[in-house]
């Protein structure tokens, strides 16, 4: 710090050092077996405070509560959040008696899209209940030297009332401006795919008990996973990977076609997604993309040669499971491989620098944690992220959706706003349905 002197001006210079993340409190975590039939309905168990899920198919981890948590932003947002976590693990006083995938000590997690300064959350909750088959836990955390949460009281879930939507950074005719521009771009051979997403608002009468949307996903989307991470909540049917005791898989989806409600009508709409020259290309770019990214992460690999269609109520998508094994699992945790992954072909493009830089010129929107990976991670580093789509971002009495859809050279912008209409569907009947 320093002063000009003689010059009638007074002035200082004050360096700083980054801010470092401050050290993590010693934990205390103790997991004990319970009676699975305890947790038939895992969500019913959950109160208002602070609640994180994770759930398909009626399994999965809910928690509460915040025994401890960092936030990070900017490139390093996911080394800065692998980092902290590895200065937890390392450091907690861990009792686990049941010893399976998520037991133990556990964090949530959801990051941001983009690189540009934005927030990203990693959270170990006070209480987590989880279920696996016939095996059922709870995990109670809490720093050295406090006492275990005591028992949170439970409320009775609210649903949105008077919930309207409105448009959110642009409207639909605009966005096809978005898209007739990016498909240009293509053509052009600037690129070969981008993936362009767009919000809508919904407004309540009063701020929304995200518990409510959450019921409605879980059990009108079970095949997806049902996720809840401060604020950010969705049904994805996007695995960007699973890391489980030396093997990893991940699920690309892209290419997709509404669904009629009609089974023979859906049938052969689910043969013509399989044979379509412009789909299939853009889940040929995803897989791509998928593949290289773990390749230098496995000692094997499986990539199969033809995508199969996965049904969900509302839509019909392309999809392919990737899988590997792990060659560095000591080092290299779930987080590390999603940070690897992400932003894969399905929600950035290819090639992917030229995309996303794509996608912040001509988007004009913050896309947040939308698109980012959600999920958790154990101390082992084994874990579950998805992408986070199909979601919507709760803040008080609004939600701001968002959907996207991959462009490529023969998109054309009135079905690329329906497909982005159709992926609206979930959230939205979650908010006026729930």
């Amino acid at each position: 710090m320093r002063s000009a002197a003689g010059t009638g001006v007074r002035w200082w210079l004050v360096t700083t050092a980054p801010t470092p993340t401050p050290a993590p409190a010693r934990l205390v975590v103790r997991t004990e077996a319970v009676d699975a039939s305890t947790l038939d309905d895992l969500l019913g168990h959950l109160p208002e405070d602070s609640p994180v899920t994770w759930l398909r198919q009626g399994e999965g981890l809910v928690g509460w509560g915040i025994a401890t948590q960092v936030r990070t932003s900017g490139s390093a947002r996911f080394r800065d959040a692998d980092k902290w976590w590895s200065e937890v693990t390392a450091q907690a006083d861990v009792h686990d008696a049941v010893d399976e995938p998520g037991t133990g000590l556990v964090a949530f997690g959801s990051f941001a899209f983009a690189d540009a300064p934005g927030d990203s959350v990693l959270t170990v909750p006070s209480v987590v209940l989880g279920r696996r088959g016939a095996v059922a836990w709870r995990t109670t955390v809490h720093a050295e030297g406090a006492s275990p949460s005591g028992p949170t009281p439970m409320t009775p879930v609210v649903r949105p009332a008077g919930v309207t939507f409105s448009d959110g950074a642009l409207d639909s005719e605009s966005w096809m401006g978005v898209v007739a521009d990016a498909v240009r771009r293509i053509q052009s051979g600037a690129l070969e795919k981008v993936v362009l997403a767009r919000d809508l608002v919904a407004t309540a009468d009063t701020d929304v008990d995200v518990r409510a949307p959450l019921a409605h996903l879980a059990s009108h989307y079970p095949t997806c996973w049902t996720f809840h991470v401060d604020g950010l909540f969705g049904a994805t049917p996007e695995m960007l990977l699973r890391r489980e005791r030396g093997l990893v898989t991940s699920r690309v989806l892209a290419g997709t076609i509404r669904r009629t409600g009609d089974d023979e009508r859906d049938l052969a709409l689910a043969a013509t997604l399989a044979r379509s020259s412009k789909d299939l290309e853009e889940h040929e770019y995803a897989v791509r993309s998928v593949a290289d990214a773990l390749e230098p992460h496995c000692s094997s690999m499986n990539v199969p040669e033809a995508p199969f269609v996965l049904h969900l109520p509302n839509v019909m998508h392309l999809a392919t499971d990737v899988n590997g094994v792990v060659h560095d699992a000591a080092t290299v945790s779930s987080l590390r491989l999603a940070e690897a992954l992400h932003p894969s072909a399905a929600v950035g493009g290819t090639p992917t620098a030229v995309a996303t830089e794509l996608i912040t010129e001509i988007e004009q929107m913050d896309r947040g944690r939308y698109a980012g990976p959600v999920g958790w991670i154990d101390a082992r580093g084994d874990g579950e992220w998805g992408i986070a789509l199909r979601s919507g971002r709760v803040e008080g009495n609004r939600v701001r959706l968002f959907a996207g859809c991959g462009i490529v050279g023969d998109s054309a912008p009135e079905a690329e706003l329906a497909e982005s209409q159709a992926k609206f569907v979930p959230v939205r009947d979650a908010l006026t349905r729930a």
